[in-house]
């Protein structure tokens, strides 16, 4: 995501001047304005099949919860659409810089997100209150994750899946180190310092070769000593020249950047505070668990509702003939009968009679008749046959639609980690994933929504609703 990210910038400005007329970088250098841009985080192997409902477009996937267009229409929210709502708030603080974030996970701090930048770099982290003892780097699990390490006067360096031992001597460099936490992955970059990368890695970028990462290739050896990320690399099997090399050039950058732009410091940290919410939706376990929690009771859950404008259990639906457990959650749904049972959350979903199990999720499903075993998971489903939709327990059953408006449907179970079966194809599919994936390569996303839609209307109306 490092190349990816001044790549992304630079064909964003020349969209815009294309476009527009705009001057995105000029406007940013000159501090007009704060920009974003929101990474896919992979293909999707382990959220499989949701994305490929999608066409392949990972953030595009729909939660079962819906907002209301300017249409005044409903539909359900995408996680990228809850991740721009979410990241949002930061924007004022980022005058003159890119925001870089991930576009599957959603997070609301409980710390102060109004601040004023110290650094050319800041990093998202959850930072601990207690000192960095050994003893809590254990309690909490710290050498599972990239860590960022604060000093008291505010400088930051990252040190990624080391034991406490290793990790104090390789941030030897920091000084006193007041506080660490997990990095969130996400970051923001001074204008002069997204323009000092673009030159730096300027051939790399026209020859679109090449393959580096924020973390190990630029936050780590301009923050680490040479032979501390030397150490690190080679963890990851990099040979040790090469490293070197590498944490030379970055060194040298550094040098000549900061003697040229000494108003901010290097590196540091935006802390989102150790009780902070965060809600993953890039596994297919967590985009079940995290949705379930509509339903749920708790202080996460009623953060959860409330970020998402949840006010009721029941939300701009039509199923006063059906009967709905207390606990379960139905928004913008028409239905004439049926029952949903306890703690199942579905959204935008209509059809005559809908049976709907225990801790089910059912999201932009259209059809006579819908049935959805305990646990199951539906998704992009349309049908006008008598039977409707059937799915037994643990079941997850997605449809994958083309441009002619042709239909397949795509089959897993809830037990099913979508990046080990990958390559598998599947009871009841005639595809794996890989192969959809493939098939979906070029797939018009915007122009097959279009059609999904018609087609959702289409049968809606054919069964009266």
């Amino acid at each position: 995501n490092g190349l990816g990210t001044l790549y992304a910038f630079q064909k964003a400005c020349n969209v815009a001047k294309e476009k527009y007329g705009a001057d995105l970088a000029q406007e940013l250098m000159e501090g007009k304005i704060s920009a974003a841009l929101y990474h896919t985080a992979g293909k999707g192997t382990r959220l499989a099949p949701l994305p490929a409902s999608e066409n392949n477009n990972k953030p595009g996937v729909k939660l079962p919860v819906c907002h209301q267009l300017a249409d005044s229409s409903y539909e359900p929210i995408t996680v990228l659409e809850a991740v721009v709502r979410q990241t949002g708030i930061y924007a004022s603080s980022r005058s003159g810089r890119l925001s870089v974030f991930w576009g599957d996970q959603i997070f609301v701090p409980t710390a102060p997100f109004k601040y004023t930048p110290t650094h050319h770099v800041d990093i998202m982290c959850t930072l601990e209150e207690e000192p960095p003892t050994e003893k809590v780097w254990k309690e909490k699990g710290l050498e599972k994750y990239g860590v960022i390490a604060v000093s008291g006067g505010g400088n930051a360096a990252q040190v990624e899946k080391v034991d406490h031992p290793t990790a104090m001597r390789m941030l030897k460099n920091l000084g006193d180190i007041a506080r660490v936490g997990p990095s969130l992955g996400s970051f923001s970059v001074s204008a002069k310092m997204l323009q000092a990368l673009c030159d730096e890695f300027s051939s790399e970028l026209a020859a679109k070769d090449g393959k580096l990462d924020t973390d190990p290739h630029f936050w780590m050896p301009l923050t680490l000593p040479q032979d501390e990320y030397i150490s690190l690399m080679s963890q990851k099997g990099v040979d040790e020249q090469e490293s070197r090399s590498h944490h030379v050039r970055m060194a040298k950058m550094k040098e000549s950047f900061l003697t040229a732009n000494p108003e901010l410091g290097m590196f540091g940290s935006v802390d989102v505070g150790s009780n902070a919410c965060w809600w993953d939706y890039g596994l297919l376990k967590l985009y079940i668990a995290n949705n379930l929690k509509l339903s749920e009771e708790g202080d996460d859950a009623d953060l959860l509702r409330r970020f998402f404008g949840v006010t009721g259990r029941t939300m701009n639906s039509e199923i006063s003939g059906v009967t709905v457990d207390g606990s379960a959650s139905a928004f913008s749904c028409k239905a004439k009968s049926g029952s949903v049972g306890a703690d199942a959350v579905i959204a935008a979903v209509e059809a005559e009679e809908i049976q709907i199990g225990e801790g089910a999720i059912v999201v932009n499903c259209a059809a006579k008749k819908i049935i959805a075993g305990k646990g199951a998971v539906l998704y992009n489903l349309v049908s006008e046959s008598d039977d409707g939709i059937v799915a037994e327990d643990g079941d997850v059953i997605v449809s994958v639609t083309d441009t002619e408006g042709s239909s397949m449907l795509l089959r897993s179970k809830t037990s099913i980690c979508g990046g080990k079966a990958w390559k598998q194809v599947l009871d009841g599919n005639k595809m794996s994933f890989e192969e959809v994936h493939k098939q979906n390569r070029d797939a018009d996303v915007s122009n097959i929504e279009k059609k999904r839609k018609e087609l959702y209307q289409k049968a809606s109306s054919s069964f009266g609703l």
